[in-house]
């Protein structure tokens, strides 16, 4: 274990995928002003490529610590605030990943049928970049919970 993130006991994937985690919600922002410009190719590709990366941060890091460290205690120990941050952090990513999948999907692919693709985008696509920032700030809160070792006690 590395403390040289934030004078922390992670490991250097946990920092890792904080870094990328705070990096990708900036990508989504710069995103955000791309549309608002009308430069709607360029945001395509920006959002798309992001919500693609962190499919791949999910899957590869955060499912597999997600199963090793907090499922084998749910629910049991939901009432901790180390697995109910962990918990909620993992429901509302699901959900989140999930819905901007389901947006690159219905607004970037004729994959999806016609009844089931989106018409109103923008409602669409701020909820989803709301819920980002919620998902982000519950993750900080996770890994602060369990890798700020002098704020609290497991």
């Amino acid at each position: 274990m590395i403390e040289a993130f934030l004078e922390t006991a992670a490991p250097r994937g946990a920092n890792v995928v904080l870094a990328l985690e705070i990096a990708m919600e900036l990508g989504l922002l710069i995103g955000a002003r791309l549309a608002r410009k009308g430069h709607f190719r360029q945001h395509a590709w920006c959002q798309s490529v992001i919500v693609l990366l962190n499919l791949a941060v999910v899957a590869v890091m955060m499912i597999p610590s997600f199963r090793v460290h907090v499922l084998p205690r749910v629910p049991a120990k939901l009432g901790k605030a180390y697995y109910a941050l962990a918990t909620t952090h993992g429901a509302f990513g699901t959900v989140t990943e999930l819905a901007g999948l389901y947006i690159l999907l219905s607004a970037g692919t004729g994959v999806l049928p016609e009844k089931l693709r989106i018409t109103k985008y923008k409602v669409w696509m701020r909820s989803i970049l709301a819920l980002w920032w919620v998902v982000l700030l519950l993750g900080m809160a996770t890994y602060t919970r369990w890798y700020v070792p002098h704020l609290f006690r497991k």
